[in-house]
């Protein structure tokens, strides 16, 4: 299960997507994630899932990453789904034992919820996915940059979010490691009641915190013998330009934001 999480991770591929500004890249996906949100409507998910088909085969990004990157939470959408197909009042009643109902309302709000939720997860997956952790700190820097009136340290802000988002894969990969050692040495982790698997993980959490903060002390380190101080002076090997395709592409999402707006006015369904 945790091979199957590849949030934070970067697959370097030469692509429409690929080559786009960073800055476009993560406002087009804030107007994604507002629009799915927003909508009440089928056609708000059917616009979703048509920015999704296009953004992934813009990008080449193999269809079954984004399934990987879905399959961790399966047991979360499943759980949640069922709670609202069975708790939930409203429209038709189908069903009906004790407090356990399946009523029209339900249906609609937990399958809204799961394809949604899904959604949201394949769309800012593809934002990692095409954007190095260095474009994507120098992009959230940029859009930020009008903070920095205020004195606020954008930088050091932009650096930190990029920096624990690049190490997701590390801890995901060291977790792994730490747990086939402590089966290798005969630890039981799937055996036992809820408590029992809690004391289990005890044995995990303690490697897998120190292993963090020695890596922490490590990257501190080194970014002070490479003399880095913030922001300030700095420059960077790769500028940011924008060109005719993150126009393009930044249009056809406000369009399709303004269509779900307009549709959640005024159609019915």
């Amino acid at each position: 299960m945790l091979k199957d999480i590849t949030l934070g991770q970067y697959f370097p591929i030469n692509s429409v997507v690929h080559r786009m500004d960073a800055r476009f890249k993560i406002i087009i996906t804030m107007l994604f994630l507002v629009m799915l949100f927003w909508g009440q409507r089928v056609t708000t998910l059917a616009a979703g899932l048509l920015f999704v088909i296009v953004a992934t085969a813009c990008s080449k990004i193999p269809l079954k990453m984004l399934v990987k990157s879905i399959k961790p939470i399966v047991p979360v959408l499943i759980i949640t789904g069922l709670f609202n197909l069975l708790l939930l009042d409203g429209g038709k009643t189908y069903w009906r034992w004790h407090f356990l109902k399946l009523t029209e309302e339900g249906i609609q709000t937990s399958a809204f919820m799961i394809v949604r939720i899904c959604l949201l997860i394949a769309g800012t997956s593809l934002l990692t996915y095409t954007t190095s952790p260095i474009v994507l700190t120098d992009a959230i820097e940029a859009l930020l940059s009008p903070l920095k009136k205020l004195k606020m340290p954008v930088h050091e802000l932009a650096m930190m979010m990029t920096i624990a988002l690049r190490f997701i894969p590390t801890l995901i990969e060291e977790t792994d490691k730490i747990m086939s050692a402590q089966k290798a040495r005969g630890a039981d982790l799937e055996s036992g009641g809820l408590m029992q698997r809690v004391k289990a993980l005890t044995p995990i959490l303690i490697p897998l915190f120190v292993s963090a903060f020695r890596r922490a002390e490590e990257l501190a380190l080194a970014m002070e013998c490479r003399c880095y101080h913030g922001g300030e002076g700095r420059t960077r090997l790769r500028v940011l330009k924008s060109g005719l395709r993150d126009y393009i592409a930044l249009i056809f999402t406000l369009l399709m934001f303004a269509a779900v707006i307009l549709c959640n006015i005024f159609v019915k369904f």
